[in-house]
């Protein structure tokens, strides 16, 4: 991971999604915000009980460091749906937030300036990129969505919508709750069979490898896979995470096509 502090609002990328002229990525920080705490300071979220003018003023901040457009949300729901993202979706820096964002856990765009945004507080953010048709996507694949398979069912999406080949896929996954503090106590009635096996010390689970797992099983490279290895709940100097602080904001993690 490469760490831009230049800007206001400092953000973490990929290198192989560094590479390609074609997109811009950015895994922010909490830090360079206007929120206070508990939300200190750029929170992302709407439903965490920070104030809206923060997060708005928060929300313009991260794209005037991206660029582009505007920023797409979706309203994040543990699940498994797929938001196709055409002309004029989202937010502009200067309008005002849409209330009513589509229900959906993942999103795909082939559109330049929609720059796709996640939001998290220890639940995993994957990007991914097809190289060859130009197509970007972004998931929030926290253990609900994880254990349905959200990564294989967006790439499968991809196929389908844009005829992107697994194979021309970069992937990376990105700042969230690590193999060292995933605890999950009700393990037994939570967490499928099929998963135990990533199961580490007593009741914890690396869903990192779960995620690396998926993406290969979709046809993903493994070569065209980085895996941030930052946990949310040991960098709480960097990141919000909900498992370390509980009251706390979302950090903003953003692809987008140019």
């Amino acid at each position: 991971m490469i760490l831009n502090n230049k800007n206001t609002a400092p953000f973490f990328q990929f290198p192989h999604l560094k590479q390609f002229e074609g997109i811009w990525h950015g895994l922010f920080t909490r830090k360079g915000g206007v929120s206070l705490r508990p939300w200190k300071s750029l929170n992302v979220g709407r439903s965490v009980g920070d104030s809206p003018r923060a997060v708005t003023q928060n929300r313009r901040r991260i794209l005037r460091t991206a660029g582009g457009d505007r920023l797409v949300f979706a309203h994040q729901v543990h699940g498994t749906e797929i938001l196709i993202v055409s002309e004029n979706s989202g937010e502009a820096a200067s309008a005002s937030p849409r209330s009513d964002p589509a229900p959906a856990d993942a999103m795909i765009t082939d559109i330049p300036g929609q720059n796709l945004v996640i939001q998290v507080a220890d639940c995993q953010p994957v990007l991914l990129y097809d190289a060859d048709r130009h197509v970007a996507a972004n998931i929030h694949s926290g253990w609900r969505g994880s254990i349905r398979n959200i990564i294989g069912k967006t790439i499968s999406a991809m196929t389908a919508h844009f005829q992107s080949d697994p194979r021309r896929i970069f992937a990376g996954i990105g700042p969230s709750l690590g193999p060292c503090c995933a605890e999950f106590v009700n393990y037994q009635r939570e967490i499928p069979e099929k998963y135990r096996t990533y199961r580490k010390a007593s009741d914890h689970f690396d869903f990192w490898a779960i995620s690396r797992d998926q993406l290969c099983d979709a046809g993903v490279l493994p070569a065209h896979i980085i895996c941030s290895g930052l946990c949310t709940r040991c960098r709480t100097d960097l990141f919000f995470s909900y498992r370390g602080e509980h009251t706390t904001g979302r950090f903003a993690a953003v692809i987008g096509l140019r």
